[in-house]
């Protein structure tokens, strides 16, 4: 059996990594929403793809408020983003023109102004099964429907019930 030369692994590695180099620089997401339609908030769940610091208070493995992480986000600070910049629910939230972050809901510094236009209940480490969670020390799925909960309380103490109706809900988008 004969093996692959070395020259002809390089060769084509550098090949494909020069075609994802092109379509990554060519590539731009743009979202286009229908005339007249706009989304007046983002709401997120999920585990630490989605993650934008609700673990950074918690005693948990599944925390990143330490440096690597944050190195290309705000000055480079870490914010509990599993990531060294925007993690997805910030770039969904960007394209779709609401606001250029998306605050995590435990975040001690969430302003109430924020919570009109969404905010994210994703924990790093979470799952569908609520032992993954435990073994984590994760925020669960359900721990997230409940702090979602919280939410609504918080919601229509600030803009009143009226306001706060989820029959609207519709036009609001979940991640």
């Amino acid at each position: 059996m004969e093996f692959p030369t070395h020259s002809y692994l390089f060769s084509t590695a550098f090949l494909r990594f020069t075609i994802f180099l092109v379509v990554l620089l060519k590539t731009k997401a743009v979202l286009k929403l229908p005339p007249n339609v706009s989304i007046p908030a983002v709401f997120v769940f999920g585990d630490s793809i989605m993650d934008t610091g609700n673990n950074n208070n918690m005693t948990t493995p599944s925390r990143c408020n330490y440096p690597p992480y944050g190195k290309d986000f705000q000055g480079g600070l870490p914010t509990g983003r599993f990531s060294n910049g925007k993690v997805p629910s910030d770039i969904i939230v960007e394209e779709l023109g609401i606001k250029e972050y998306l605050p995590a809901y435990l975040d001690p510094n969430l302003q109430p102004s924020e919570l009109l236009t969404g905010v994210n209940f994703a924990s790093g480490g979470a799952g569908y099964d609520p032992m993954t969670s435990q073994l984590e020390v994760a925020i669960s799925m359900s721990g997230q429907l409940d702090l979602f909960k919280d939410y609504i309380v918080k919601l229509k103490g600030l803009v009143g019930e009226d306001r706060t109706n989820l029959k609207d809900s519709y036009k609001c988008t979940y991640t």
